[in-house]
């Protein structure tokens, strides 16, 4: 086996054989053995029986089937746990990724690189709905990652065996895949430039709603690459700071009331009184949050957010 392709999809019965007859003539073309899985996340249209239909006729296609929709990172999730093959191919089955582009990448990973990420640089999304949000998602990501990338968000990515198995892509980190590989200890992360076609069949799944997210989760991609690991280095500064600012003010007051009796008024009239102990409790409960981070981190146990249906298997039945 060369090349596991991995193919999330929602509701896209329309595309779903025309896009693996595709792959089909392009592996055959180039010579590679391949296996296909469809990860099913939960379709309320046709979708399953396409895939099922599929796997009867061919042998390289298998199929999981989610009992609902969880999102895309999830069937990316149960994907990556089944692949076997030494190079790993994601897209999408809207038919907006080329199959064609996928020797070239498997070439690439064959040749040394642990990650190829895909780069439409010439897209045909609406300019307002998808264009300008991505790029300026994209810059987000550049500057927070520090890795070079045009486009991270590209369903059309090659990998390494090892880095799927080393990564946990979960809630929806699927946008941060070459983040999370780097995190993992790999470096070797490059791009090429993809084809992108007009959506041929049903209706994109980009709204506001995901970009807005997609910027949430590169801050809490930011705190877990940091800090996931050592919550206390940042609550627990924090806390200490705030403490002492506020421990520095109560002693300034102390000595104020004692020594100097600068002023008339009690010491709880005073502003002075109300910043300190605010600051304390504040140092207090951020401290213990750093605590409280560290044991969690500790005991906890990662698993997956999802529920498998189905199965396929080459020319199985539904397990």
């Amino acid at each position: 086996m060369h090349i596991s392709v991995v193919i999330p999809l929602l509701n896209e019965e329309e595309s779903i054989k025309e896009l693996y007859d595709w792959i089909a003539k392009t592996m055959q073309s180039n010579h590679f053995l391949f296996e296909v899985f469809f990860i099913d996340d939960g379709s309320t249209d046709g979708s399953w029986e396409v895939i099922s239909t599929l796997a009867q006729q061919h042998s390289e296609v298998k199929g999981i089937r989610f009992s609902q929709n969880y999102g895309k990172s999830q069937a990316l999730h149960a994907g990556f746990k089944a692949v076997q093959a030494p190079v790993v191919i994601t897209m999408d089955a809207d038919l907006q990724d080329s199959p064609e582009e996928i020797p070239a990448m498997y070439h690439r990973i064959v040749n040394g690189e642990d990650l190829v990420s895909g780069w439409k640089k010439k897209r045909y999304d609406a300019l307002l709905a998808k264009n300008i949000p991505s790029k300026l998602f994209n810059w987000a990501a550049r500057k927070s990652s520090g890795l070079k990338l045009h486009d991270f968000n590209c369903g059309l990515k090659a990998y390494k065996l090892e880095v799927v198995k080393s990564i946990e892509v979960s809630g929806e980190m699927h946008r941060y895949i070459p983040v999370l590989a780097k995190h993992a200890g790999f470096h070797k992360i490059g791009e090429q430039i993809v084809q992108h076609k007009a959506r041929k069949y049903g209706k994109t799944k980009f709204g506001m709603s995901r970009f807005i997210n997609g910027f949430l989760d590169l801050i809490t991609l930011w705190f877990l690459s940091t800090f996931g690991k050592r919550p206390m280095h940042l609550f627990g500064a924090w806390g200490v700071l705030m403490f002492f600012i506020g421990f520095g003010f109560a002693a300034y007051l102390g000595i104020d009331k004692l020594f100097y009796h600068t002023s008339g008024r009690l010491i709880a009239y005073r502003p002075e009184f109300y910043i300190s102990l605010t600051a304390m409790i504040l140092g207090t409960q951020l401290f213990l949050a750093g605590f409280l981070g560290e044991i969690i981190i500790r005991q906890r146990k990662d698993t997956p957010h999802y529920k498998v249906k189905e199965t396929l298997h080459s020319k199985d039945t539904p397990a």
